[in-house]
């Protein structure tokens, strides 16, 4: 037979919460990132020996990602899972006091989570700021109808991204996705352009420009096509921004969710719980 995981204990544990009548307890240590990091470090010293280091796949459990079906379990059903673990089945209990089991939740709650699910430390408003301003965002980039487009509109970036690859589209060079990469075009008469490659094949070419004109081609209309290896994203905000700036700009994307910018930037609460 093959073994339970943690995925189907606490999918079991999850049912048998919502069934309940009693309320569910929440976190009593909250889900700061201070209090996440406290569990990760826990987790890393009791739980790899089934599942992967900082939540990722391991030899005999998965990852314990944001994709998975049991994202929605209560805080009180996952510490259930930690706590005492499922009787039958190979999840054993951790044997830790309630704090450090409360840690782990809040860590798995956090790797699970996309970033608009978290508490973010950061001033909103200012964020914006640095969107429009010396971060130059929205120059290619669209939020809620204002910016750009060059790049993907940003509207529900928070609600698609987990906090640590929102932060790494912001501090590491990725690969260019589909419909994103720069292009220079120089037509049969001498006209230069540049821009992004919308769609592309043998025989045609979408091209966006930097004023946001889309350019329809056939190739035989072009003497060059020249297309860049790397994306016109910068990927140094970390260093170029303040480390103020940087933070509320974070903040601000995570909050970003097709909502209403969380009850009109979470009513002024920036700096977080």
């Amino acid at each position: 037979m093959k073994l339970f995981v943690f995925s189907c204990a606490l999918a079991a544990a999850g049912a048998i919460a919502s069934s309940a009548q009693t309320k569910k307890p929440a976190n009593p240590l909250g889900d700061s990132p201070q209090v996440a990091e406290s569990g990760r470090v826990l987790y890393n010293r009791t739980c790899t020996g089934c599942h992967g280091p900082d939540g990722g796949e391991g030899d005999r459990a998965p990852a314990l990602d944001a994709n998975r079906r049991y994202f929605r379990v209560s805080e009180a059903a996952i510490f259930e899972v930690v706590k005492h673990g499922i009787p039958g089945t190979v999840m054993p209990s951790s044997g830790l006091p309630d704090n450090d089991v409360w840690k782990i939740v809040a860590f798995i709650r956090n790797v699970r989570a996309t970033a608009s699910d978290l508490v973010v430390p950061g001033n909103v408003q200012n964020g914006m700021a640095v969107f429009t301003g010396p971060g130059k965002c929205s120059g290619c980039h669209m939020i809620r109808g204002q910016g750009g487009v060059l790049g993907p509109d940003l509207s529900s970036i928070g609600a698609q991204l987990n906090l640590k690859k929102l932060q790494e589209t912001l501090t590491k060079e990725r690969p260019v996705p589909n419909g994103y990469r720069p292009v220079e075009v120089v037509t049969l008469q001498g006209e230069t352009i540049s821009g992004i490659a919308r769609n592309s094949d043998a025989f045609s070419l979408q091209l966006l420009d930097k004023k946001g004109a889309l350019h329809l081609f056939d190739t035989k209309e072009l003497r060059s096509i020249v297309y860049a290896d790397h994306s016109l994203m910068p990927h140094n905000y970390d260093k170029v921004l303040s480390a103020d700036q940087y933070r509320d700009l974070v903040a601000m994307l995570a909050v970003q969710a097709r909502t209403k910018v969380r009850a009109q930037l979470q009513g002024e609460n920036e700096i977080g719980r």
